[in-house]
């Protein structure tokens, strides 16, 4: 079996900076959220001063010093003028309190992941890390992300998105088992593995709970294999990894509860074209929905036959200290700090770029 090689180009840390990193948030992947936050800021305080933000379930956002905790903190808000030029001010639309020089959006799932976030972030003009609105609301909606890859020709599992009182009698050519979850939603959280036909209805019902769409997937036989991109304009791809779950399939507790089994095989044992196609595809599914710094793309690698199959491509991928984004490129030569000041450096540099965009009609 051969080997894949990755990139080994080792980013130097920038000057230090005020970077918020914002977490929490109205998600059900909320305390996902604060423990990767709590990751992050640990890696940027070596560099850069790090001004924690917590979004509580309700929306309010609370300025916290030290590290970021669950609850407490001042109430504070971002104005989406360009004039207060990304301070934040104090309660009730007090004086300014803090002014970073980036924002380091943290979070997972709907009102954070899905473009709502990074649309407040564009209208105050600042500079933030990750993709875009566009790019974050459809690495979101899974079912528009799997409608861009399919325009892009990449390769999918059969799947079907239905909403509430639809017809159902369709579902039934994707077979058994199938996977049934919420279309805007990560972590597995919601998601129901279906064996039976009698499990479908609650599988359903799970997710709707959650969505008001619901995506309904083919199982297939397969090894889960996942490749972290970094980048703006030129992406680069990480060594692959495989995961192995400690249960039938990678659900909440196997990815995060703390007495979980799942191995994380870095690198993937692949043999070198299979990695080298990973790669590509990463990197494609990345361009194609025109994401920007960072995002992990997931992949099935059928058994039998050998297929690649794109799963999803997450562009805010979890960062706690067991996730596989920053273990991914700890393995391809990037460790966790200067992978921090480098999402951080691609930030500004994606900020300076739209900044010299025309908004005006010449003439």
């Amino acid at each position: 079996m051969g080997s894949c090689a990755g990139s080994r180009r080792l980013y130097g840390v920038m000057a230090q900076l005020k970077v918020a990193v914002l977490f929490g948030g109205r998600s059900g992947e909320h305390e996902v959220s604060v423990r990767s936050a709590a990751s992050v800021a640990e890696g940027l305080a070596g560099h850069h001063e790090v001004l924690p933000v917590l979004i509580d379930r309700e929306g309010a956002w609370h300025l916290q010093t030290g590290a970021p905790a669950p609850s407490g903190g001042e109430p504070v808000s971002l104005s989406a003028a360009p004039a207060d030029r990304g301070r934040l001010r104090g309660s009730g639309g007090g004086p300014f309190v803090a002014a970073p020089d980036a924002y380091f959006p943290m979070l997972h799932g709907t009102y954070g992941e899905d473009g709502t976030v990074q649309g407040l972030l564009e209208l105050a003009g600042v500079p933030y890390v990750g993709s875009g609105v566009a790019a974050s609301a459809l690495g979101m909606d899974k079912e528009l992300m799997k409608a861009v890859f399919a325009h892009a020709g990449l390769p999918q599992v059969a799947y079907r998105v239905v909403r509430r009182g639809e017809d159902l009698a369709g579902l039934s050519r994707l077979g058994l088992p199938v996977f049934v979850k919420p279309v805007n939603l990560g972590s597995s959280v919601g998601v129901t593995k279906v064996k039976t036909p009698a499990a479908l209805l609650p599988a359903l019902e799970l997710a709707f709970s959650y969505d008001r769409k619901v995506m309904v997937e083919a199982g297939v036989e397969a090894r889960e294999i996942e490749v972290s991109v970094l980048g703006n304009e030129e992406p680069a791809a990480s060594l692959p990894g495989e995961i192995v779950p400690d249960r039938e399939f990678y659900d909440y507790e196997s990815k995060y509860a703390t007495d979980s089994k799942t191995e994380l095989k870095i690198p993937a044992p692949l043999p070198a074209a299979v990695c080298q196609a990973a790669q590509d595809l990463a990197r494609r599914a990345f361009r194609a929905i025109d994401a920007a710094g960072y995002a992990r793309v997931d992949f099935f690698l059928e058994r039998g036959t050998g297929r690649l199959l794109v799963n999803e491509i997450n562009t805010i991928p979890g960062f706690t200290s067991v996730s596989m984004f920053p273990k991914l490129w700890a393995a391809t030569g990037i460790p966790y700090d200067a992978l921090l000041s480098q999402l951080v450096r691609l930030a500004l540099a994606r900020h300076r770029e739209r900044a010299g965009l025309r908004t005006e009609r010449l003439g």
